[in-house]
């Protein structure tokens, strides 16, 4: 589970996000960034229905997620809030391969 403080958790942030943050797309996972005014960066991770319609899936899928960012936490820049956004095609995969996908997407921007 991340900390409290590494958690997007308000629609209003959310919404700022996705308006004016700049993305970057693997074929499987991508992510929305833009910089916040905090010293910690907060993720947010959305799997929806058109993923997977089980409830299990979508929450297997968000928990890997979350695993893999606490894992490369300390490597992690602060000030950033932080989208993930999921495909279909993430469904099935196991842990280290979705780790990787993740890690070489924040390579790809300053964050990591």
């Amino acid at each position: 589970m991340l900390p409290k403080e590494h958690r997007l958790r308000h629609e209003k942030d959310i919404k700022t996000l996705f308006a004016k943050g700049k993305s970057v797309f693997g074929v499987q996972i991508g992510l929305k960034y833009r910089m916040n005014s905090l010293s910690t960066t907060r993720f947010a991770i959305v799997v929806g229905t058109k993923v997977s319609k089980s409830a299990v899936v979508r929450n297997t899928i968000k928990r890997r997620i979350r695993a893999v960012l606490q894992k490369h936490l300390v490597e992690i820049k602060g000030g950033y809030d932080v989208l993930f956004l999921t495909k279909k095609e993430l469904v099935g995969k196991t842990f280290a391969e979705i780790e990787s996908m993740v890690v070489s997407l924040l390579k790809k921007t300053p964050i990591l």
